[in-house]
């Protein structure tokens, strides 16, 4: 007799520490997206997700003179 299989429940959307949402953005930045998954193996999303990461810790706010 085969053994029984065992499908856990999934999260719903946002449960899992991640949102969803769209941008809008240019069509070149999109190809060179698109190169850099190419060379890395990774993901768009996996890109997006390590460059806003390093640009959000990387900024700096400075007031208008």
């Amino acid at each position: 007799m085969a053994e029984k299989l065992i499908i856990t429940k999934k999260a719903f959307k946002g449960e899992d520490g991640h949102k969803t949402f769209s941008i809008r953005i240019q069509d070149d930045l999109v190809e060179k997206l698109d190169e850099l998954s190419r060379q890395t193996n990774r993901s768009r999303n996996d890109l997006i997700n390590t460059l806003l990461a390093f640009a959000v810790e990387n900024c700096e706010v400075k007031e208008q003179s």
